[in-house]
């Protein structure tokens, strides 16, 4: 078992509603991405933005977006992480992919869907929760508006990672800085948000505040402008606090219907 897992969140523009722009943008990223870095992690709708007109956008480009996922995971060597409009029997998804570099695809379908600005009328949602033991650490991948329902990620399986990948507005930035350390705090788990930056398709504004936190829920990354951020998380971190504040073991014992 690795003890520490070295991770990269791009935080960038998106181009409205243009897979073929945002791919070509991300990639260039990702070939200056440092060689130790296990597991890359792109912000929500990192295709398009968070758009709600995903038949402006065509079919095969979620088709497309997973295969160059899988194609640069295996020349690069890391997983990549994010969430892409997804087209399936008729139906919109807004669906996170974890692909790890040996061609391995996980998927979670986005949970609360965004009902302020209609996205629970345009894209259906997911209904299981998705845990991928990577490199020693158990990640529970969740996206956005997920953020605001602590029962959703609820720490009732040890996982060592929450992450959230997003498109979180300006004006409710503060509600996402103080929920992703309650997050971590709670969970005794590092918690990650991955946000993008600049003015979207309908003039919305995204400031960043990509973060990382640890198990206390102290602060170990953090950007407000377009940048990669590094972080390392350890076993050792949170085994010993874990050891230490047993916490989690006066969890209340209740159930999800």
């Amino acid at each position: 078992m690795d003890s520490n897992l070295e991770i990269a969140l791009i935080q960038t523009h998106l181009i409205w509603e243009n897979p073929i722009a945002n791919r070509k943008n991300i990639e260039a990223k990702l070939q200056l991405i440092k060689n130790d870095v296990a597991i890359v992690v792109l912000p929500e709708m990192f295709t398009t933005g968070f758009t709600m007109k995903p038949e402006n956008v065509a079919q095969e480009e979620g088709i497309k977006t997973l295969e160059w996922l899988k194609a640069l995971a295996s020349t690069y060597g890391f997983a990549l992480v994010g969430s892409t409009i997804w087209q399936e029997e008729g139906n919109y998804y807004n669906r996170l992919f974890f692909v790890t570099p040996s061609g391995n695809v996980h998927s979670y379908d986005k949970t609360h869907t965004f009902t302020l600005a209609g996205e629970d009328k345009v894209y259906v949602a997911g209904k299981e929760q998705l845990f991928i033991t990577y490199q020693g650490f158990k990640i529970c991948p969740l996206i956005c508006y997920d953020l605001r329902f602590p029962v959703w990620a609820r720490n009732t399986v040890d996982y060592d990672v929450l992450l959230y990948v997003a498109n979180w507005p300006k004006p409710r930035i503060n509600a996402w800085d103080t929920l992703l350390k309650a997050r971590a705090i709670e969970n005794m788990a590092y918690c990650i948000g991955v946000n993008r930056i600049g003015i979207d398709g309908i003039g919305y504004e995204y400031p960043g505040h990509s973060a990382v936190y640890d198990v206390l829920g102290q602060q170990v990354a953090f950007s407000e402008k377009e940048e990669v951020l590094y972080a390392t998380l350890s076993k050792d971190h949170i085994q010993f606090n874990r050891k230490k504040l047993r916490f989690l073991e006066d969890r209340d014992p209740f159930t999800l219907l």
